[in-house]
Order: C-alpha cells, then sequence, then structure tokens
C-alpha cells in the first residue's frame, strides 16, 4: 500500500519504439504507470486502480463503521422478543452485550474508515498533482503552447480534489453496499415481501435521479471552464502588474476581472441548483422508502405475520436504508464532477512530447560552425557574435531555432465554452476547440519529424538528443523568471557551482548592488518573482545565472534591454571577456555591445544580409546604419567608428526612461 509520498513514475521517458506500440490508439498507456487518457471514465478507473489495495482497506473498515446501524436493529428486535416482553432481564443482557459490541466496533471501523479516506483522498490529490507537474516537465514550453496556464493550474489545484473526493467516496460506497446487501437478506429472513421491496425500491431510487445527472454535469463543466479562465486572468495579471501600473491598466484589467468572476459566480449558482436538486431527491426517495417499509411493517405485525420486535427491527433498517442510498447518491454525483475534472486532464496528460527519444541519437559536434538555414546566419564558434535586426521577433526567432524550441506564434487552447452558448452551439464551439488543439499537436509533430534545419559543423539538430541539447547550449530569453527563495538558489539551483564562480557571474552582470542589498548575502531571500526588485535588477540576476550555468554556447535574448547605458556597458566590457574563447550569441541593438562583439549578423526580413564587424557594417551598410545608429552624419567617411561617443550618446538618449528606474 502507497501511501506518502505518493508513487508517479510516468512520464518519465517515452520513446518512439513506445509510442509506435500505441499508435492508433492514442490515450492507451505504455504501462501500468502511465494514465489511461482514452476517456474521462477510463481515467477515473485507472486513479482508482492504482490504489485498489488502498480502496480495498477504506471499504473492509467501512462495513465495520456499517455494522452497528447494520445490526443493531436485528439485535434489538431479538432483545424486545426474548427479554423485555417476557420482563427477562438475563434473556435481555446478552443481546444488549452484543449490541454494544457491535457499536465498540463500529466506532474503531469509523475511525479507520475516516483515516483511510482522508489519506486516500490526499494521495489522489497529490498524486494527480505531480502528474501534471511531470507532464508539464515532459512537455517543456511544448506545454503553454497548447495549454493556458491558468488550465493547468485549475487541473493540479480544483480538479485534483475532485479526484480526491471520488477516491475517498468510492470506498465508502462500496461499503454502502455491503452493508446494503446484508440487512436486505436480513429483511428476507424476517420478511420475503418486506425483503423484496427493499432490494427492488433501492435501485430504482438511485435510477431516478438520472435524468438530473446530464444537465448536472453540463453545469458543473461551465463551471469548471469558466473558473480555470478566471484562474488564467489572475495569473496574467499578477505576471503583468508592474506594466499594467505603467501604463493605467490596473482598472481595465480589474473590470475584466470582476466580469470574469460574476460569470463563474453564476455558473456555480446554476450547478448548485441542480446539485440540490439532486440532494433534495435523495432525501425524499430516501423517506418515501422509509415510510413504506415502516407502513408494511405495520400491516405485517398486525395481521399477525410480524412480532413487535420484528417491527422495531423492521422501523430499525428502514431508518437505516437511508444511509446506504444518500452514500449512493453521492457517489453519483462525485463521479459526475469527477468525470468533468477528468475531461479537461486528459486533454493535458493524454499530450505527447513533441521530440520522443529515438534509441540512438548523434552526438553534439564540440566547438562547432552553427550554420541556420531558415535565415543564413552562420555563427562561428569561440566568439561573440551579435545579431541586428529591426524586427526583434526575426533575432528571437533565430535563437528559438538556435535551442530548438518551437516557435511561439499562436495561442494556447482553451476548452472552455462561453456561457452564452448553449446545446448544440456549445457543443459545436467545444468540438471546434477540441479539433483546433489537436491540428496544433500534429503541426508540432510535423515540425519534429522534419529535419530542424539548424546545423553544428553539418549535425541537425533534429538527430541530437535533447537532453544533451539542453545540457550544451543555453537559451536565455526575456521571459526568464527570478523565483522565490535564496539568492544563492537563484543563481545556483542544482548547487554545482563554487563561491568564486557565483562571484564572477554576479560581477560580468553588474548585479553586485543586488547582493549588497540584500540581508543575509547568498542567503538572503527574494521575493516571488522578485517582486522586491526593479526590472534592471531582475534581467540582470536572470543573465548571472545564465553565465554561472557556464553551457558551451550561451544564447541572450536582449540581455540589458531594462538597465541603463552605464551599467549596460560594463556588462558589455565584462561579458566579452567572462565569455572569451565560447561560443556566445547576443541579440540585441545596442552599440555598447556591438562594440565588444567579434562578429556582428545583419538580418532584414529574417534573412541575414551582411555579417562582419560592427565598424564594417557601420561603415558600408545602410541598413545596418538604420538599425544601429540614429545619426551617421558624425562618422567619418573612411568608415571608423569611435568607440565612445556617438554611440554612447545614442544609447544613452534611446534608454533615459530605463536607467532613471532601474538606478532608483
Amino acid at each position: 500500500m502507497q501511501t506518502f509520498p505518493p508513487a508517479t513514475t510516468a512520464f518519465t521517458r517515452r520513446t518512439r519504439d513506445a509510442l509506435a506500440t500505441t499508435s492508433g490508439h492514442p490515450g492507451v498507456p505504455a504501462s501500468a504507470d502511465e494514465p489511461d487518457t482514452r476517456s474521462p471514465a477510463r481515467f477515473l478507473r485507472w486513479q482508482l486502480r492504482q490504489q485498489a489495495d488502498l480502496v480495498t482497506a477504506s471499504a473492509a473498515v467501512g462495513v465495520m463503521m456499517f455494522l452497528p446501524s447494520a445490526v443493531n436493529p436485528w439485535l434489538l428486535g431479538r432483545a424486545i422478543d426474548e427479554g423485555v416482553s417476557r420482563g427477562s432481564v438475563s434473556a435481555t443482557l446478552p443481546w444488549a452485550g452484543l449490541m454494544a459490541l457491535s457499536i465498540t466496533i463500529g466506532v474503531i471501523g469509523g475511525t479507520l474508515m475516516h483515516t483511510s479516506a482522508v489519506t486516500g483522498f490526499l494521495v489522489a490529490m497529490y498524486k494527480t498533482m505531480k502528474l501534471v507537474l511531470r507532464k508539464a516537465t515532459q512537455l517543456g514550453h511544448v506545454a503553454t503552447r497548447r495549454t493556458p496556464s491558468g488550465e493547468m493550474l485549475s487541473i493540479a489545484g480544483g480538479d485534483a480534489e475532485t479526484f480526491g473526493m471520488v477516491f475517498e467516496v468510492t470506498g465508502r460506497a462500496i461499503a454502502a453496499l455491503g452493508a446494503f446487501v446484508f440487512v436486505a437478506v436480513l429483511v428476507l429472513g424476517e420478511s420475503v415481501k418486506l425483503g423484496l421491496v427493499t432490494l427492488v425500491a433501492a435501485p430504482l431510487l438511485v435510477g431516478a435521479a438520472t435524468p438530473l445527472l446530464k444537465p448536472l454535469q453540463r453545469a458543473q463543466a461551465a463551471e469548471r471552464g469558466r473558473s480555470s479562465e478566471l484562474t488564467g486572468m489572475a495569473t496574467d495579471i499578477v505576471a503583468g502588474l508592474r506594466i499594467l501600473r505603467g501604463v493605467g491598466g490596473e482598472r481595465t484589467f480589474g473590470d475584466n476581472y470582476a466580469a470574469q468572476s460574476q460569470k463563474v459566480r453564476r455558473a456555480g449558482v446554476t450547478a448548485g441548483s441542480w446539485q440540490a436538486a439532486v440532494d433534495a431527491l435523495s432525501v425524499l426517495l430516501s423517506g418515501l422508502l422509509l415510510v413504506v417499509l415502516t407502513w408494511l411493517g405495520a400491516r405485517e405485525m398486525l395481521a399477525g405475520r410480524l412480532s413487535i420486535g420484528q417491527l422495531v427491527s423492521f422501523f430499525g433498517y428502514a431508518i437505516f436504508m437511508v444511509w446506504p442510498i444518500s452514500t449512493f447518491f453521492e457517489f453519483v454525483q462525485k463521479w459526475v464532477q469527477g468525470l468533468v475534472s477528468a475531461k479537461k486532464t486528459i486533454a493535458v496528460l493524454g499530450q505527447e512530447p513533441v521530440w520522443p527519444e529515438v534509441g540512438e541519437w548523434t552526438a553534439l559536434p564540440h566547438d562547432a560552425v552553427i550554420v541556420d538555414e531558415k535565415s543564413g546566419a552562420v555563427i562561428q564558434p569561440g566568439r561573440l557574435t551579435v545579431v541586428v535586426s529591426a524586427v526583434p521577433d526575426d533575432s528571437a526567432a533565430l535563437a528559438d531555432r538556435i535551442g530548438r524550441y518551437l516557435p511561439a506564434e499562436s495561442e494556447p487552447v482553451s476548452l472552455a465554452v462561453d456561457d452564452e452558448l448553449k446545446g448544440r452551439a456549445a457543443k459545436r464551439a467545444r468540438a471546434e476547440k477540441e479539433a483546433l488543439l489537436q491540428r496544433r499537436i500534429a503541426a508540432d509533430e510535423d515540425i519534429a519529424e522534419r529535419t530542424w534545419g539548424v546545423s553544428f559543423d553539418g549535425v541537425d539538430l533534429s538527430t541530437v538528443s535533447l537532453e544533451e541539447l539542453r545540457r550544451r547550449v543555453l537559451v536565455n530569453d526575456t521571459n526568464a523568471q527570478v523565483f522565490a527563495g535564496t539568492l544563492q538558489q537563484l543563481l545556483d539551483p542544482h548547487g554545482r557551482a563554487t563561491r568564486q564562480q557565483a562571484e564572477a557571474a554576479l560581477r560580468t552582470a553588474s548585479a553586485e548592488d543586488v547582493y549588497d542589498a540584500l540581508p543575509g548575502g547568498w542567503q538572503g531571500i527574494l521575493d516571488e518573482r522578485g517582486r522586491g526588485l526593479s526590472g534592471g535588477q531582475r534581467q540582470r540576476l536572470v543573465l548571472a545565472r545564465a553565465l554561472l550555468a557556464d553551457p558551451e554556447v550561451l544564447v541572450l535574448v536582449e540581455p540589458t534591454s531594462a538597465v541603463d547605458a552605464h551599467t549596460e556597458a560594463r556588462i558589455a566590457e565584462r561579458l566579452a571577456e567572462h565569455r572569451r574563447g565560447r561560443t556566445t550569441v547576443v541579440t540585441s541593438v545596442s552599440p555598447l555591445l556591438l562594440h565588444h562583439a567579434d562578429d556582428v549578423v545583419l538580418l532584414v526580413d529574417g534573412q541575414a544580409v551582411a555579417q562582419g564587424s560592427h565598424a564594417e557594417l557601420a561603415a558600408t551598410n545602410s541598413d545596418y546604419r538604420a538599425v544601429v545608429v540614429r545619426d551617421m552624419e558624425a562618422l567619418p567617411d573612411d568608415g571608423d567608428v569611435a568607440p565612445g561617443a556617438q554611440a554612447k550618446s545614442d544609447d544613452a538618449q534611446m534608454k533615459t526612461d530605463d536607467a532613471r528606474g532601474d538606478e532608483r
């Protein structure tokens, strides 16, 4: 029996051979540890099978919990007929002792049942969280191309809790079924008529709620979709709060969030109304069964076919029957909720990695010439190369290709459907979104199957292990984040560097002021996303982290866009020295960085149209001058560019606002 930490070994690695064994059957698990994502019901059953021993134990102790309520009516009837009605204390005491024993067993069973139920609840919940985390890690940057982050957070939070509730009620429902059958046998022994009524009525009562389950499921699905959208909006607002404040957009986004929260509230009220209808029907039908059994029992006693003790027993049975029937209703409700959550969950967990392992990989050459076929850019080994483009997205796309990252050309697909759409329109919209997601996945896989188009000494990256590529090529872009924790954990999360190396990286990134300002130095605590830091400080820490990783090939996307000109000048000079002899690619139009570049590649419309030194391109290429230098009249006719005056002046003018904001 596995409790904590819940064992989760799925998604560790998928090979093409393993995927081929399930080709044509998407979602078929490659092993018992892989979730079954062929349908929501299959996924829920897989969840239960993962903890079958715990479900069995929960059901077993649940039977003990139900024992007093199931057996005591029979014991009480015997005590009345054989002891109380005859006025015999000695005949009554044994039955009373048996009742006390059953109550003791019930108390123990109830305690164990609660313990096992909570354990199963937590195991199922945290197992789902780990599955989502492992899948996100397996998919990498592809995950947010396909599914909004808010939707994944909703799965790891709300849906995981729903699966825990399904687990908890399943063991209890099995125990209730066992107790129900046991009582039905007792009733049959006393009266065949009443026993048959009990056995037939209970399934009919549960089945009577079936017409309400479909609208309940639709309402819960709508609530779930609205809730995930709300979570996504909150995530986006928190991530961009500093920018929103800068442009005065808090009110607009706050109003949008409030409007979406009202949609969630209305969807919750609708789902709650259907839930209340199911609960009310459960109470009503259980009460009707109680009345019918009591009435029939009284008639049997008046006809002389039942004794007074048996009538009391039947009344106790009737009261007890309310409990298991209510449990059956609760199981149906939780199962419906689980199906709603499972549909969203399998949409994420069922996705396969774009680049599964192929078995035999080509080794990535060392000190290689990097050639990008799409742009024609050539990166020489061991040199600092700056890529210049009037369109930042073009140079960023080149960086992504070098790191074998899929282009972020589209928004992730949310499967949520607008509340205004009903019936066929809602089904059609949901089907269209699911089809769009499948097309997105197919497009990603199609890209992965083709030659990648970036080669290292003629070796295309599609033939290189992604693990090796990530270890030797690091792309540090503008989306890199600062995480909560100590400064040491931020810069060296794996604990591999020495203090001297960390200090050198911090100095190169001109981030010594962050170290000095943090109480505790290396053990100083940073808030989530570095909230207490300026934009420039966060950028410099991210740069220091990339430098400390010391990859063979380092690609930096706009590494100094948020710092002032003086800080940028220090970083440019130190970066060239720090990375001397190793391949470094920087995307930037800053003259301060360009002055220290060994090579400069100019992109126009995504194509490399010129390559050379900064001085050569500034003197000979008008496109380059238009991008890099505002006023070229000051340049000498022979093309020599003074490394100080004009470029730094122009750059300082362009970055005045950033300088003030960062240095404050």
